[in-house]
């Protein structure tokens, strides 16, 4: 790798590649197949480039890069490590997908205020970056904030009084639980550790009492709220409002994502496992992520929107990683990071669906989807596979995923979770499979036309690529799981 850039340099340029994109794309906001073409460049550009930096991750080199000092102590430092490298992946391949998808729709369904759509959109996959490639707890905070505050625009997009709404449930809820628990938890780290670096095994085993450390866990885990952990749940319903494309970057490529991974972060380089199966406030908190899973599931099974039900199953999905991380071993660990993967495609692909069906039919209510199966077969197609990989089911990815989480779960002795988990999968197949079944298998309704229309073809590529992503995740998990495995966390434990 000798012949290639400093590797620190790459992880900086890859946050500042997406801000160069956003100014590019405002520079060319009369002219708006320049500007897509620029936004969508810009993307396969930084996905190639986080390419590059997986390569340099995987041939051993040291990347890390410290890029100021705003405090005497802490500093802004990347240092790029495997499980920020699968998110980053992750979110910069799935940028690429949705900008596609988001051509076609933003144009078939006449959006307004599309440039700012997309240089929000940029901004918020620099902000990812940042998390992913975030050395220590404070830049990881300082990129956390900026993604909530770029993606804000996206949230009131539409302007209506409705989205102003969500838009200040979202911010309240994100900002209010980022400064007023993560922080606090952030200055209780600092004040006992000395250090907010992340470090294999934990940085507060041995440096604070047990009630301390159960209370600053309680503060990370709440103060993470774009985990939505009931009760911090209630901005990813309200932000529905946003256009299909926002809801994607929220529900798959990098908001919910950026908070189960900060909280995987956390209990693994700031608590560490022993640390973790010491503390009693441990378990109450897996008891929490248990039943934000039930409870969450049940709701969806109420809500007629189909957006709305497809939040409320992203609000069950994300506390499976959640509890995965406070399981605090090692198949825990592999099974939180996988379904991070598992998770982001099936559920970008519903999403995806369900602005399709918008923009083609205008439907958004369930119980208008009588018979649509024969208007639209490849998007409810795809929406039955999304459906099927969020369940678990072969021969899609979200099977293994789940696997890693029932281990988990066995080698924690705490069965019970394995039984929250089964009833979780029950209750996914009763609010995701009677969508696509009521499609194929009911007629239309009277006077309907059966003439077949589908959206516009950018978005059906990116339902086919996302669809095609479910199922190469069931036949070749192996590359991220080893990518996983190759975490000094797994490592460290191996004999």
């Amino acid at each position: 790798m000798n012949d290639l850039p400093d590797p620190g340099m790459l992880a900086a340029l890859a946050i500042v590649l997406p801000l160069v994109g956003a100014v590019g794309v405002l520079l060319t906001r009369r002219w708006p197949d320049v500007r897509e073409g620029i936004s969508l460049a810009t993307g396969i550009t930084l996905f190639c480039l986080v390419a590059v930096i997986a390569v340099a991750l995987e041939s051993g080199e040291a990347i890390h890069l410290q890029l100021a000092t705003p405090l005497e102590g802490p500093t802004i430092t990347l240092d790029v490590e495997p499980l920020g490298m699968l998110f980053a992946l992750i979110a910069s391949g799935l940028w690429v997908v949705t900008t596609i998808y988001a051509i076609g729709y933003m144009r078939g369904h006449h959006e307004q205020n599309q440039t700012r759509f997309y240089t929000f959109f940029a901004v918020a996959i620099a902000s990812a970056m940042g998390v992913a490639f975030a050395g220590n707890m404070l830049t990881l905070f300082v990129f956390y904030e900026a993604l909530t505050i770029s993606t804000f625009p996206l949230v009131t997009h539409a302007g209506t009084l409705e989205a102003r709404r969500a838009g200040r449930t979202y911010l309240g809820i994100l900002l209010g639980t980022s400064i007023g628990l993560q922080l606090v938890a952030i200055i209780g780290t600092y004040a006992y550790a000395g250090t907010l670096d992340f470090a294999p095994g934990g940085i507060l085993e041995g440096r604070v009492p047990d009630a301390m450390a159960g209370i600053l866990l309680l503060l990370y885990v709440f103060g993470v709220g774009k985990a939505a952990l009931m009760p911090f749940h209630r901005w990813l319903p309200a932000a529905m409002v946003a256009p299909t494309p926002v809801s994607a970057l929220l529900h798959a490529v990098a908001v919910v994502k950026a908070g189960v991974f900060t909280v995987l972060k956390v209990a693994v380089f700031i608590f560490g496992f022993d640390l973790l199966n010491e503390l009693s406030m441990t378990l109450m908190l897996q008891w929490v992520a248990a039943f934000t899973i039930i409870a969450a599931s049940l709701v969806a099974m109420t809500k007629d929107n189909l957006k709305a039900r497809l939040a409320y199953s992203t609000i069950s999905q994300l506390a499976y990683i959640v509890l995965a991380a406070l399981l605090a071993n090692q198949s825990g660990f592999l099974g939180g990071g996988l379904h991070i993967a598992t998770h982001a495609f099936g559920k970008i692909t519903l999403f995806f669906c369900a602005g399709a069906i918008l923009v083609a039919a205008h439907k958004s209510e369930i119980s208008q989807l009588d018979g649509m199966g024969r208007v639209m077969p490849w998007t409810f197609a795809a929406f039955l596979v999304g459906s099927l990989s969020i369940i678990g089911l072969p021969p899609f990815g979200g099977l293994w995923s789940k696997w890693l989480l029932f281990e988990g779960a066995l080698d924690a002795h705490q069965t019970v979770f394995i039984v929250v988990l089964c009833l979780s999968t029950l209750l996914n197949i009763a609010y995701l499979l009677p969508i696509p079944f009521r499609a194929f298998f009911r007629p239309l309704p009277e006077g309907a036309a059966a003439t077949r229309h589908e959206a516009p073809v950018a978005c059906l590529i990116g339902m086919a690529v996302t669809s095609l992503g479910c199922l190469t995740l069931f036949f070749f998990p192996d590359p991220i799981l080893a990518l996983l495995a190759s975490s000094p966390v797994v490592m460290g434990g191996l004999p």
